[in-house]
C-alpha cells in the first residue's frame, strides 16, 4: 500500500481478534447491567430498533440479517435523526456510535429514551456513553484504539447480538462468533499463501483504481445485501472512489433491464459487476445470478462480471468472510488508486459545516 496513515490494513487483519475481544468484553459486562435490557419497561419486548450511521450503522444491518430471522420481535434499522412512532415501553432500542458523538444517533436515541424504550448503548465513549450512564442504561464499551468506525465492524456488531441474547430474544451468539473467528483465520491463512485475488480480479482492481471502471456489488438475500453495502462503502471511504450496490432479487425487476445499452462501444463498459455469494441464498436467487451473468455477457457492450464466495459453518461466519474479503479488496483498490485509506477529509468537512450556526 502506498500510504496507510492510520493503519487500516492492520485493522482489517485484526478482525478475528476484534470479534473475540468484543465477545469477551460483552460477556464481562456486569450481570446486573447486562440483563437489564428488558427490565426498564413494564412490558415484554415486542420490537427492536438499532440506530446508527455510517461505519457504525452497519451493526444494525448485521443484526437484521443474522438475528431478525430467528426472533419473534421485529427488528428495524434506523439511520437518521428520527425515531419511529412505534418506539415505546415495549421497545429495545440499541444505539450504536463508535465515537459516541454521532448527532443523528444521539437525537434518535434520546427520543427513544423519552418514549420509554429500554435503551442499550454501544460506543467507545463520547456523549452517548454519558447519556447511558445518566439513564442507567447498559453500556457496551468498544475499543477506542480502533482507528476508524468502519474498522470496528466486529466490535460494534457483537455487542448488539449479546444484548438481544440477554434480553431473551436470541441464543447461541458465542457459538456464532467462534464460527466467524475460525473462518476468518482460515481465510487469512489462504490469503497468506495466495495474497492476491488471482487473475479473476487483479485486472479489475487495477482498472477500478485508475478510474476506468466503476464497481457495482450485487448481493442476494439478507447476508449478501449487507456484504454488498459494506463493499460499496469501503470502496467509497478507503479508495475515495464511486461504487454502487444492488440487491438480488430486486435488481432483476428493474436494473437488469438497463444493462443491454450500457456504455459506449468505442470505450467498452464503464461498469463492472462483482457478485458476493454465500450458501444461504434462496435456490431461485442462485438461478437469477446465472441468468444475470448471461444478460451481462450478452449485452451490446459486455459487462465484466466476477464473483467472491463465502465459506464458513454458519450465517455469521459466511457474512464476516465476505466482509473481510471486500475490505481487503477495497484496500487493494486504494493501493491501485494511490489513495490513503485512512481519514476521509470530505466527511470531516461536512461535520464542521453542520456544526456551524445555521443562522450565521
Amino acid at each position: 500500500m502506498t500510504t496507510d496513515s492510520i493503519g487500516m490494513a492492520a485493522a482489517v487483519e485484526a478482525l478475528p481478534a476484534q470479534l473475540k475481544a468484543a465477545l469477551d468484553a460483552a460477556a464481562g459486562l456486569d450481570a446486573s447491567e447486562g440483563t437489564s435490557e428488558a427490565s426498564n419497561s413494564h412490558a415484554p419486548i415486542s420490537s427492536v430498533i438499532v440506530m446508527g450511521m455510517g461505519g457504525s450503522g452497519i451493526a444494525g444491518d448485521i443484526v437484521a440479517a443474522l438475528a431478525a430471522p430467528l426472533m419473534s420481535a421485529p427488528v428495524t434499522v434506523a439511520k437518521g435523526y428520527e425515531c419511529p412512532a412505534f418506539v415505546g415501553p415495549s421497545t429495545l432500542a440499541i444505539a450504536v456510535s463508535f465515537s459516541g458523538n454521532t448527532e443523528e444517533t444521539l437525537e434518535a436515541a434520546s427520543a427513544a429514551h423519552d418514549a420509554g424504550a429500554s435503551v442499550v448503548a454501544v460506543t467507545s465513549g463520547g456523549r452517548l456513553a454519558d447519556l447511558a450512564r445518566e439513564w442507567n442504561a447498559p453500556l457496551y464499551e468498544v475499543d477506542a484504539s480502533i482507528p476508524m468506525p468502519r474498522a470496528a465492524v466486529g466490535a460494534i456488531s457483537v455487542a448488539p447480538l449479546v444484548a438481544l441474547e440477554r434480553a431473551g430474544l436470541l441464543s447461541g451468539v458465542a457459538g456464532w462468533v467462534r464460527e466467524a473467528v475460525a473462518q476468518l483465520q482460515a481465510r487469512q491463512s489462504a490469503f497468506a499463501t495466495d495474497p492476491a485475488f488471482g487473475e479473476r480480479l487483479d485486472g479489475l482492481i487495477a482498472e477500478v483504481g485508475m478510474g476506468e471502471l466503476l464497481p457495482i456489488f450485487y448481493g442476494g438475500g439478507a447476508l449478501g445485501i449487507v456484504a454488498a453495502g459494506r463493499a460499496k462503502a469501503q470502496v467509497n471511504e478507503n479508495a475515495k472512489l464511486p461504487a454502487y450496490a444492488s440487491a438480488m432479487p430486486e435488481l432483476c425487476h428493474n436494473e437488469l433491464a438497463g444493462w443491454d445499452l450500457a456504455g459506449r462501444s468505442a470505450h467498452g463498459s464503464p461498469l463492472a459487476v462483482i457478485a458476493l455469494r454465500h450458501r444461504f441464498e434462496h435456490p431461485q436467487i442462485r438461478r437469477r445470478y446465472s441468468y444475470t451473468q448471461r444478460v451481462l455477457g450478452g449485452a451490446r457492450i459486455a459487462v465484466p462480471y466476477s464473483e467472491l464466495h463465502a465459506a464458513g459453518a454458519g450465517p455469521m461466519a459466511q457474512l464476516f468472510d465476505l466482509i473481510y474479503q471486500v475490505d481487503v479488496l477495497s484496500l487493494r483498490i486504494a493501493t491501485a488508486a494511490r489513495r490513503d485509506p485512512g481519514p476521509v477529509t470530505l466527511l470531516t468537512g461536512l461535520k464542521d459545516f453542520l456544526a456551524d450556526d445555521v443562522s450565521a
